[in-house]
């Protein structure tokens, strides 16, 4: 392929996902030189609910990346369905979208481009060295390396930082699957639906174009068993036609003891995470995206640990309850009972999900909506 460069970069990024796209901007906005290598051909696509939560919007902005009208769906806010129980609230300011993540995708490499982020694609990192990385086994010169590799990644793994699998940690794993209709949105929220074994997500995409993506903790629940046990929701969707094919990925949540080793250091899910029931992935890799940018540029890596350990812990804090709700029936129930008699407590909740207050009000929301659970 023969890589060769005149002087080293600032900053190279081994994936080039929308997290990894991300950091690059970042890293630009500081004055860094950054490359970005990955293995793929773009637009790379991953199975997700494709929504944008409104903190995730905001994430984006502030890296300069705005959402063009018409490449989105807004909606505004989340409704929870349990068998016959619903919850809603609207999201208490800003804007949420439904987006193909190969649009996200696409958004970003056009922008990293124009900030100036040189990019290699198909061209996959095959190690690290003192001096930077291999790319198909060639060397690439940074002062930097970032893993932005995924939760499978091997830059986590070379760098020495990988923790030992667990069965805490294999208990952790969930499979996702997602696929698209064509059909109009019959609402302006995002629908999480709660089932037996499953979550299901129904998210509005576009004027003629919903995504429906499962999670579980069962490898082999696909996505059409996975519709039966939600007759309404297959009865609005079953005749509509497919506009994708069905697609998997796993999600976990896990949190590493460090995020950085010498000059390599690790974002997104390569570095740690949180189950996809919360939405909130893309911002939360987002926000370490932008941290990371500034820390890279006052080589101070020991502030992005800091600052990647306090961007973890409201997200982590949602999965939490959200998988308490999603393992145990009993608990969902009177949830969903509070939910419905004090439809406060469900906007509080959706509040606090997307970063709105401060952690004070975090705390103070928790204990009430704990208490309304003991009483329900």
């Amino acid at each position: 392929m023969g890589i060769h460069f005149s002087k080293p970069w600032d900053v190279c990024i081994a994936g080039g996902g929308p997290v990894g796209l991300a950091t690059a901007i970042a890293a630009r906005q500081h004055g860094l030189s950054v490359v970005v290598a990955d293995g793929a051909v773009p637009p790379i696509d991953k199975s997700c609910g494709e929504g944008l939560m409104p903190d995730g919007v905001e994430a984006l902005q502030e890296l300069g990346v705005d959402i063009p009208e018409g490449d989105a769906f807004p909606f505004r806010g989340i409704r929870f369905v349990s068998d016959s129980a619903t919850a809603e609230a609207e999201f208490p300011r800003g804007t949420a979208y439904g987006m193909r993540r190969t649009q996200l995708h696409d958004l970003l490499v056009r922008h990293a481009q124009a900030a100036g982020v040189r990019m290699l694609w198909q061209s996959a990192v095959t190690g690290l060295h003192p001096e930077g990385v291999l790319v198909a086994g060639e060397l690439v010169r940074s002062r930097w390396v970032v893993g932005a590799d995924g939760s499978a990644s091997r830059v986590r793994t070379w760098a020495g930082m990988a923790r030992e699998e667990s069965k805490a940690h294999r208990k952790n794993l969930r499979f996702g699957f997602r696929r698209h209709y064509r059909m109009a949105p019959w609402t302006s929220f995002m629908e999480l639906h709660w089932g037996r074994r499953s979550q299901i997500y129904v998210t509005p995409i576009s004027d003629q174009e919903v995504c429906v993506a499962s999670v579980s903790s069962d490898s082999k629940l696909r996505l059409d068993e996975t519709l039966a046990e939600f007759p309404e929701l297959l009865e609005r969707i079953q005749h509509a036609e497919l506009a994708s094919g069905e697609r998997g990925a796993i999600t976990l949540t896990r949190r590493l003891r460090r995020v950085y080793r010498r000059q390599t250091v690790l974002v997104g899910d390569a570095s740690g995470g949180v189950d996809a029931i919360t939405g909130e992935g893309l911002c939360l890799g987002f926000r370490q995206a932008a941290l990371l940018g500034g820390c890279l540029a006052a080589g101070d890596l020991a502030r992005y640990q800091r600052g990647h350990r306090a961007l973890l812990r409201r997200p982590a804090l949602m999965a939490h309850m959200m998988l308490l709700m999603a393992r145990h029936a009993n608990l969902r129930q009177r949830a969903m009972r509070v939910f419905q008699s004090t439809p406060g407590s469900f906007a509080r909740m959706l509040a606090m999900h997307v970063g709105e207050g401060s952690p004070r009000d975090h705390v103070s929301n928790g204990l009430a909506l704990g208490w309304q659970l003991l009483r329900a």
